[in-house]
């Protein structure tokens, strides 16, 4: 019976994964979207740690060959990885508190890596000190969308997931042993 229940529990949050990944090819303001919520979600509830990256992972890959692939998505990338780590650390503490600073630092994170990013890879930027501050500064309208995206996405599939597990006994977290 709990071999059932995590394969249910797999196909589920994996669901949820790539259902939001297709928010991401749909219209919406610049950088409000859920890939933070993606690799958070996936971080705190995928019981196996390779599960928590490739889901996501692939499902960030798949959205992106559909919006296009750039230079600097190794940063982009790299800021995911961070996301699923910092999930991680929602595992066994996951409160609303707890999943709000997950978002703030992710978010905080995300931004800092793709802004240094688009520094090294753009070519718009000088490649000092003061360039890298322009960089930061121009992505600031960015960083308030992105972080209202993963806001709202997390509350939605956090709270959605939470719901979901109150009512539906095959999504309980297992007893632990």
């Amino acid at each position: 019976m709990q071999t059932k229940q995590l394969k249910i529990r797999v196909i589920t949050i994996t669901t949820i994964i790539f259902a939001l990944a297709l928010f991401r090819l749909l219209p919406h303001l610049p950088n409000v979207s859920p890939v933070a919520a993606m690799a958070l979600f996936g971080g705190a509830y995928f019981a196996d740690k390779r599960m928590a990256f490739v889901v996501p992972f692939v499902a960030l890959f798949v959205s992106d060959l559909v919006l296009g692939l750039h230079n600097s998505m190794i940063f982009v990338y790299a800021g995911f990885a961070l996301t699923v780590v910092i999930g991680f650390q929602l595992q066994k503490r996951l409160t609303v508190t707890n999943t709000a600073f997950a978002v703030v630092a992710s978010s905080v994170l995300f931004f800092l890596l793709t802004n240094f990013g688009a520094w090294m890879t753009s070519g718009l930027y000088a490649k000092t000190a003061a360039g890298l501050m322009q960089a930061y500064a121009a992505g600031i309208p960015f960083f308030q969308n992105s972080l209202l995206g993963n806001a709202v996405y997390a509350a939605v599939i956090f709270g959605g997931y939470h719901l979901l597990q109150k009512n539906i006994a095959v999504l309980k977290e297992p007893a632990l042993k």
